[in-house]
């Protein structure tokens, strides 16, 4: 057996513990950097889990979300029935936790699915010199007059978190979106 004086297994041990804290240090600001990545996995999860309670509209009706009348449709796809909350829309805030609209597909049976959110802020409201961004994407602008009867210039984005788009995530129509059964 060898053995090696204190003082050097003290240094060693030193050593060690210097080595494996910037290890950590390295893997845990890069976790937090995943964590924190616009965008990133963990943001939209947590907004599932926000958003999840309101597949059933009777609770996002409860929460405050009124129909927004129409079911809108484009040459690229559709976007749905839009359930809004007109005290977030106008308070020229965004909370991803809390979007400013729940966007719908109808069904043939007449229920609705859900299948986006949306985050939506009155271009007035806004205090930004730019566009809100949010998710490293920044939020479309739709002047007034528009095609949603919104009579006021307002910045959006939608997040399809319940509905996949093959045009992606952030895109404002989905081909995999109908209007057909809007009654």
């Amino acid at each position: 057996m060898i053995r090696t004086p204190r003082s050097q297994l003290s240094a060693m041990s030193r050593a060690l513990r210097t080595a494996l804290f910037a290890s950590l240090l390295i893997v845990a600001s890069t976790a937090g950097s995943a964590m924190a990545a616009p965008g990133g996995q963990s943001s939209f999860a947590a907004i599932r889990a926000a958003t999840a309670a309101f597949h059933d509209l009777s609770t996002a009706q409860a929460a405050g979300y009124g129909l927004l009348p129409g079911c809108f449709e484009h040459a690229d796809g559709g976007m749905g029935v839009h359930y809004v909350r007109g005290d977030l829309v106008g308070d020229g805030a965004i909370d991803p936790q809390t979007p400013e609209a729940l966007v719908y597909e109808p069904l043939p049976n007449g229920n609705f699915r859900l299948v986006a959110v949306e985050y939506v802020v009155i271009k007035d409201a806004w205090a930004g010199a730019q566009p809100p961004e949010l998710f490293g994407q920044t939020f479309s602008f739709e002047p007034a007059p528009n095609e949603f009867n919104v009579p006021a210039d307002f910045y959006e984005l939608h997040v399809w978190l319940w509905q996949p788009n093959p045009n992606g995530m952030f895109y404002e129509w989905n081909p995999q979106v109908s209007c057909d059964d809007a009654s």
